[in-house]
């Protein structure tokens, strides 16, 4: 065995100071190991989350009465053999001996943050960090919100139950004609061999979420949850017993979109143009490519992980567009408004922009909505786990007004509050 590296006095000092530190989410003690299922669920557990290291010769209090020459040649032979047989996918792991002093060794084991996740114990069950303890994944829901971190794993390619018998004959008809130029096929093996090329159904002949979203002929007998619930409220605030005009949307993509833009559109104010005569049409307040760039970046960015509706809220200053799901976590407010993206539904995206929406693949929907209308906040609530667009209307007051509305403040990025009234104030409605 290769002698335990002696440290300099300050390399010992570093060391006795991350021990001095106690154990935390990225640090772990263990005056031993032996069992080599526990030392894999510790392993699973770093790399699950943002790696971390485990000082073997170190208990639990503390103190550091280190391993003998036999130990440490044990521990580094069980070490080797755990990693890279009972961890799923096998992880790369380094080790260094630090001599102590009379014979006794730290074992300081570094376990990277895993580029491969989600990882495993050989029984199969995913360990995470709890603080400085672990925990393992109970819950299927938990499972699946997991799995989104994996950059190998997108919701929109979830499979469901539903069969092809499902589909909506005549849309998707109509889309493989204007598309491909395509007729629509003869057989269930030609349709369900189409299916599975285009990436809306899996092997067995089931469509997956986006095959669900797109082409069902009833999306919301299969996940009802993933609709738009659209209220117009009077003055400035969401209340439970008076409402203007309320509506649920639900059905294809395609159809979710545009009924929810015809229910803003029909409850925007319509104002006259400068210097048009009287018996002119009225334009909308807020011009409609506004809303169209909001909502298809809702429904085509939002976190389908998440069993929420879109919620779509009208007040006579504000439109909000609460979608389920925070921002990624490499996208931040200040990104997205420079235009920057990320692919959450890569499936539900290639196909809206195949003129199925008005999409256009760039990732600068956001960019153009505040192009055409500034007067957009965003809030990206990651604590309540929402996504929040709120346009102010154009020359509207809030409650204690005495003048016209003055450029936003942007406070709603920041989870502040605009003129007495908080963005997510409707997020809990249901």
């Amino acid at each position: 065995m290769k002698a335990p590296r002696r440290p300099a006095s300050g390399d010992l000092k570093d060391l006795l100071d991350q021990i001095a530190c106690g154990e935390d989410s990225t640090r772990q003690f263990k005056a031993d190991v032996k069992n080599p299922e526990s030392l894999a669920a510790e392993m699973v557990a770093f790399a699950n989350a943002e790696g971390g290291r485990m000082f073997i010769g170190v208990a639990d209090d503390g103190s550091a009465p280190g391993l003998s020459a036999s130990d440490v040649r044990r521990v580094n032979q069980l070490i080797g053999n755990v990693a890279s047989q009972f961890v799923r996918s096998p992880i790369e792991v380094r080790t260094e001996n630090v001599a102590l002093g009379h014979g006794r060794v730290i074992i300081v084991l570094d376990v990277p943050k895993g580029i491969d996740k989600p990882y495993f114990d050989k029984n199969g069950v995913i360990w995470l960090k709890n603080g400085a303890d672990k925990r393992r994944i109970n819950s299927r829901e938990e499972l699946w919100r997991f799995f989104q971190f994996s950059p190998q794993f997108h919701a929109d390619e979830m499979p469901t139950r539903v069969g092809v018998d499902a589909l909506d004959k005549l849309r998707f008809r109509d889309f493989l004609k204007r598309e491909y130029g395509l007729d629509f096929p003869d057989s269930p093996g030609e349709l369900a061999g189409l299916l599975r090329n285009l990436n809306l159904a899996d092997d067995d002949g089931h469509l997956n979420l986006a095959g669900v979203l797109l082409f069902a002929e009833h999306p919301d007998w299969t996940v009802p949850q993933f609709v738009v619930k659209a209220v117009r409220f009077p003055g400035y605030a969401s209340t439970a017993s008076e409402y203007i005009d309320s509506e649920d949307f639900a059905g294809p993509l395609d159809k979710v979109f545009a009924d929810a833009l015809a229910f803003i559109m029909r409850n925007l104010r319509k104002v006259q143009e400068r210097g048009a005569s009287v018996n002119s049409p009225g334009v909308p307040e807020v011009p409609k490519e506004v809303f169209e760039e909001l909502l298809v970046n809702a429904l085509v960015h939002r976190d389908y992980m998440v069993s929420a509706a879109i919620r779509l809220l009208m007040f006579d200053d504000r439109i909000e567009i609460i979608s389920p799901g925070h921002l990624p976590n490499n996208l931040t407010v200040e990104k997205i408004q420079a235009g920057n993206s990320n692919i959450r539904n890569p499936i539900l995206m290639s196909f809206a922009a195949k003129k199925i929406l008005p999409y256009h693949g760039l990732g600068s929907g956001i960019k153009r909505a505040l192009e055409k209308w500034p007067d957009i906040d965003f809030r990206d609530d990651r604590e309540g786990c929402l996504f929040t667009a709120t346009v102010w209307r154009k020359g509207a007051k809030g409650p204690g007004d005495t003048g016209p509305r003055s450029a936003p403040s942007r406070t709603a990025a920041s989870g502040g509050v605009r003129d007495g009234v908080a963005p997510n104030e409707f997020y809990g409605a249901t």
